[in-house]
């Protein structure tokens, strides 16, 4: 598991004080990112035509977060599949849960602009970065 810890800036807060749905699903992105190149997924260009890409993605909020929390996410690969991986994460604000979400990314071609297996040595590296069986 891949912890990010997330420095809240004064505009994530909107009129109601706390931080925004919208801005939670930034941090979500921040932290599959970190994660990515910390477990070695391609994420930009420059590392080759393969890439993952989201397609399906579902979250849900258990508490609000405001200004002065204490918030990380908490983000690992839950399902390893043929063209796809299952990421779920957590942000947390200390210890306890504020949102959960589950997101499937699928492998992509970037040259020929469609869908691609996941390469095996990727799955290895994710597999070993996350200790699945």
């Amino acid at each position: 598991m891949h912890n990010t810890p997330i420095q809240l800036r004064f505009n994530d807060i909107d009129q109601m004080g706390h931080v925004n749905n919208t801005v939670i699903m930034e941090f979500f992105d921040l932290a599959k990112y970190r994660y990515f190149r910390a477990a070695g997924i391609p994420v930009t260009p420059e590392e080759g035509d393969f890439c993952v890409m989201i397609v399906h993605i579902e979250c849900d909020f258990q508490r609000q977060i405001h200004f002065h929390d204490d918030v990380s996410v908490n983000t690992y690969t839950s399902r390893i599949g043929n063209k796809s991986i299952e990421v779920m994460q957590q942000v947390l604000v200390g210890d306890q849960p504020a949102a959960t979400c589950k997101t499937v990314l699928a492998g992509y071609s970037r040259q020929t602009a469609t869908s691609a297996p996941l390469p095996e040595d990727l799955k290895e590296q994710v597999r070993r970065y996350d200790n699945l069986s």
